[in-house]
């Protein structure tokens, strides 16, 4: 089955706007990687300042790759200051997953 990642931002309240642009800016950089499934940039609601970086990939692999490749140069940030204080990245395996029934 496939993996999922987590980055976990700390975002200072003034920085959250510009993290929410340069992830808007940045669309199709992952989308085109192989092994590459989901994305989900995920704003907190109350009590964290924590933004969650969700993507699934079909392997530990795949993700390695992007990574070592396409990852380094969207990450380059064009000389800005980072728009998060600290941050932890999450790894799990998905075991189980389902999706809404069809229609009846």
């Amino acid at each position: 089955m496939s993996i999922v990642k987590i980055n976990a931002l700390t975002v200072p309240e003034e920085m959250r706007e510009q993290l929410e642009k340069r992830f808007a800016a940045r669309a199709g950089i992952v989308e085109s990687s192989d092994g590459f499934e989901w994305f989900e940039l995920l704003r907190p609601v109350e009590g964290t300042d924590k933004y969650l970086v969700y993507t699934r990939w079909r392997s530990e692999e795949d993700f390695q790759n992007w990574m070592s490749g396409p990852m380094q140069a969207a990450h380059q940030g064009g000389g800005q200051r980072p728009a998060a204080a600290d941050s932890s990245v999450w790894s799990f395996e998905v075991i189980q997953q389902t999706g809404p029934k069809p229609a009846a």
